[in-house]
């Protein structure tokens, strides 16, 4: 009898799983049918009017966030900062789905479109001379598009990703993605052996590194204690690999510029080991540069300073 509970419970609970997923994905595939610009300036408008009023929790993570983050700013900078956020996040939803024909960087094109790329030179010897290296990157402008490019320049690049939890959703998801971003490891205990292996094979890897880490380093972003993964660093202590900043940045008119920047110095000890504590650090330290130059692109809503329950109790 037991069994048999155990069995519909489980039954109830991926049914209700498979319903949000389809219930997700519906509005994406109406998306489909308007032109793009049409799709993503109707997303922005979108997430700019549902996020404050039916998300009220996350929205106050928004904004309790960017008065730590940015004390010298006035209500009505963050205000608008956060705004921009949320269109933001819309208009990735939108970007998700016009992803194919978004990124139509073509360096033979005379006439630019949709996405200029700087830093092709640094594609091009990474190409051209294979060797170990990391590419990292936040949750900033489209980050989608940074596998995309590397896989359009023809770069062996493995990327690691975090998977959402609804199993029908991770399915299609990782579907979408491995067809147009190379090899895809999700994030999990076992994921750095799998970007280990890639790296011992001469290729390369990219990763996200603004996410919260529990089991992190101690560090700071934004003046502010966090706790930050420390694979990257680990990784390049390992292979001695070059480390390379790279970025997705929002123009106007629906463009957007992708930007690979020259391999940053590793910070090592007076031995010459790898500083894995201030690897992580120059980590946050270049993106806290780019969030500072374009801050209503990147995901405040995200819980990056573990305040989330904090402001639960005191609601």
């Amino acid at each position: 009898m037991r069994q048999l509970l155990t069995r519909i419970v489980l039954f109830f609970m991926r049914l209700r799983e498979w319903l949000v997923a389809q219930l997700a994905f519906v509005p994406l595939a109406l998306l489909k049918l308007l032109p793009a610009d049409t799709a993503l300036n109707l997303m922005d408008r979108a997430a700019r009017f549902i996020g404050p009023r039916f998300l009220k929790r996350r929205h106050r993570l928004t904004l309790t966030n960017l008065r730590n983050a940015f004390p010298e700013k006035d209500e009505r900078e963050i205000t608008a900062i956060a705004m921009e956020s949320w269109g933001s996040i819309g208009r990735l939803a939108a970007e998700y789905v016009f992803l194919d024909t978004l990124f139509d960087f073509d360096p033979a094109r005379e006439t630019p479109g949709r996405v200029e790329v700087t830093g092709i030179p640094v594609f091009a010897e990474l190409r051209d001379n294979p060797q170990p290296f990391i590419v990292f990157t936040a949750h900033s402008g489209n980050f989608e598009m940074l596998p995309v490019a590397g896989s359009a320049f023809g770069l062996d690049v493995t990327v690691l990703f975090r998977p959402p939890n609804n199993r029908y959703m991770a399915e299609k998801v990782f579907e979408f993605r491995r067809k147009r971003m190379g090899t895809l490891v999700p994030s999990h205990a076992g994921s750095s052996f799998a970007l280990a292996r890639q790296l011992e094979r001469g290729g390369g890897v990219g990763v996200l590194v603004d996410q919260k880490f529990n089991r992190g380093l101690s560090t700071l972003f934004f003046g502010q204690k966090v706790k930050t993964n420390p694979l990257v660093a680990k990784l390049t202590r390992q292979f001695g690999c070059a480390v390379y900043p790279a970025r997705c940045v929002r123009l106007p008119g629906n463009r957007y510029r992708l930007e690979l920047e020259p391999a940053v110095t590793i910070p090592r000890k007076p031995d010459g080991a790898v500083d894995v504590d201030a690897t992580a650090q120059m980590l946050n330290d270049k993106v806290e540069s780019w969030v500072r130059e374009h801050p209503g692109q990147w995901l405040w809503y995200h819980d990056r300073w573990a305040i989330k329950r904090k402001l639960a109790r005191e609601a």
